[in-house]
């Protein structure tokens, strides 16, 4: 079922490529540079299914009925 609406997901797409620039360009690094990643992918892999278990959990819906 799907909680994320588009602009939810092009946000969080936004956040990630921004994670992954920073990333790939060395403007982070260490512990910090692998936290962010993680979280990158996680903001990825959501907005691809449409869906995100913390809104799931909160009651949070983006997405227009």
């Amino acid at each position: 079922m799907k909680n994320m609406g588009t602009v939810d997901r092009v946000v969080r797409v936004l956040i990630a490529l921004t994670l992954g620039i920073l990333y790939f360009t060395h403007a982070i690094s260490g512990l910090t540079a692998t936290i962010l990643i993680v979280v990158a992918v996680v903001l990825l892999l959501t907005s691809l299914v449409s869906f995100c278990p913390l809104w799931a959990l909160l009651g949070i819906k983006t997405v227009k009925k």
